[in-house]
């Protein structure tokens, strides 16, 4: 009984000090919400700048990409 007490405890132990490293690495990387926004942004005004200059020719390629697959 005093065998499992120790191991039961030592685990306990071991257990308390990897969740403390876990909850020290999560406070440490927070990641770059800032610039994962900016690249978002970015990415959004790069779509809206090139659909507005090549929309037609966009139109034009998925509608003949969607013909040669819908032809047997």
């Amino acid at each position: 009984m005093k065998i499992t007490n120790e191991l039961t405890s030592k685990a306990s132990a071991r257990l308390q000090v990897a969740c403390s490293r876990v909850i020290e690495k999560s406070r440490e990387e927070r990641g770059d919400v800032p610039g994962w926004v900016l690249v978002t942004v970015m990415t959004a005004g790069l779509v809206v700048a090139v659909w507005s200059v090549a929309d037609g020719q966009l139109k034009s390629v998925l509608t003949s990409a969607l013909r040669s697959v819908s032809r047997p």
